[in-house]
């Protein structure tokens, strides 16, 4: 992984207390983006504000991704848990 960036998943907590999955290699620029940014995502952008209340390191972008589409189709019962259990 030298010389590489890290890759990381994350949940954000929103305003209307959903939760919204992402990738990034770079958390406090992601969460800054979401909440001021046009380069936020669309959905948090009518939703913020919100906060990072997950995040777990990926080996790769490929990784990173995969993991996304997996904590993405949890059911938003197993997402708290994730989140609970971090």
């Amino acid at each position: 992984m030298s010389g590489c960036n890290q890759w990381y998943v994350y949940l954000l907590r929103c305003c209307d207390n959903s939760l919204y999955c992402g990738v990034t290699t770079d958390l406090s620029r992601r969460v800054i983006e979401h909440n001021t940014s046009i380069k936020g995502a669309k959905y948090t952008k009518v939703r913020r504000p919100v906060s990072l209340v997950y995040s777990t390191l990926a080996e790769d972008r490929s990784s990173a991704c995969k993991l996304e589409a997996k904590i993405k189709k949890l059911s938003k019962a197993k997402k708290e848990l994730l989140v609970n259990n971090h």
